[in-house]
């Protein structure tokens, strides 16, 4: 919908608005800096001001709201009293949701599009959820991480529903692109939040899984490392006896010792009671040797090297190794005790 879709006659030159009188916009008798409005938008918004201070809820107070939107999307006080509007004249919402559609495509970042687009599917509830699913996709095919968009989905499978194939479009998203964190973030809130999948604990077997074959994919890809992590939030134990957790970390240290993800990952089960295999130890000690660090506890170490691989953020693994809840010292058998 752009410019050459609006009314080509002047509002002032319109029999239907001949009984209406603008009121003009009221800046003060010096204004500092006046704003160079055309003179398409003053008339419009002139009009706009004598039927909103009138409350006209009528079909042509509907037909100018929108020309106003056209000039404006980002009006809040348009928008809500056409929902005012609406309501009163009882218009087919899916008509609606088609205007505000083709709004969306030019400003998908609008947040009052959305905020009335929610609205619409709101009072159409069920018959909407379909339509409005569709629509996020359309915009993701543009913008894979349109926050409004991906907000919107949320809402609409909370309080309309739709979760039946959510999984799998999730599943698809990250086929496309296993780079695409928003599509990682729909994944955890599907899993967390489905009332058709049984919950984080009825899915994280099958979920680490799939995480962990993600980050054998690409290590460097700090996305299923995070979703790992999540998988086992407020959990720490079963993160730490799950043998698969430490199991991808080595099989990624052995092929790329500098991943910070993987040594962050060590870091965390180290810090909660983890018992590391002798291979891992190796692992470390030959990355230790490469990084110039000579500290005498494990931990240290990891700490240590996590500061020489990720110089951005030295200063936070310099502050993670000094709050290590029990210092490690080496010992005598190679492995750590209590100091």
């Amino acid at each position: 919908m752009d410019q050459d879709q609006r009314h080509p006659i002047p509002i002032r030159k319109r029999t239907e608005w001949a009984d209406v009188t603008p009121i003009p916009q009221d800046d003060g008798p010096n204004p500092v800096v006046p704003i160079a409005y055309t003179d398409e938008f003053r008339e419009t918004m002139d009009y706009f001001r004598a039927v909103y201070l009138a409350d006209e809820r009528s079909p042509r107070a509907l037909e100018l709201t929108t020309e106003a939107i056209l000039l404006n999307a980002g009006n809040y006080t348009v928008w809500q009293f056409r929902r005012l509007i609406l309501e009163t004249l009882h218009v087919d919402l899916h008509d609606e949701l088609d205007f505000v559609g083709e709004l969306a495509r030019l400003n998908s970042k609008n947040y009052q599009i959305w905020h009335h687009r929610r609205w619409v599917a709101e009072k159409l509830g069920t018959n909407a959820t379909s339509k409005e699913l569709e629509f996020t996709e359309k915009i993701f095919s543009e913008d894979a991480k349109n926050y409004h968009a991906w907000s919107h989905r949320q809402w609409v499978l909370q309080a309309l529903g739709g979760w039946e194939d959510e999984l799998a479009y999730c599943y698809k998203l990250l086929q496309d692109d296993i780079f695409n964190n928003s599509a990682w973030n729909q994944r955890y809130f599907v899993v967390t939040r489905s009332p058709v999948l049984g919950g984080l604990e009825a899915m994280r077997d099958s979920e680490v899984a799939y995480a962990v074959n993600a980050i054998l994919a690409k290590p460097e890809n700090e996305s299923p490392w995070r979703y790992l992590r999540g998988l086992f939030k407020d959990d720490m134990q079963s993160l730490v006896n799950d043998p698969r957790i430490a199991s991808v970390c080595l099989d990624v240290l052995l092929n790329k010792r500098d991943c910070v993800h993987a040594l962050n990952m060590v870091l965390d089960l180290l810090c909660h009671g983890y018992e590391p295999s002798k291979t891992l130890e190796n692992a470390i000690d030959t990355l230790c040797l490469d990084s110039g660090v000579s500290d005498s506890g494990l931990t240290d170490r990891v700490c240590s090297v996590l500061q020489v691989v990720d110089p951005m953020r030295a200063n936070y693994w310099k502050w993670r190794k000094s709050m290590v809840p029990v210092r490690a010292v080496q010992g005598s058998n190679g492995k750590e005790s209590a100091g």
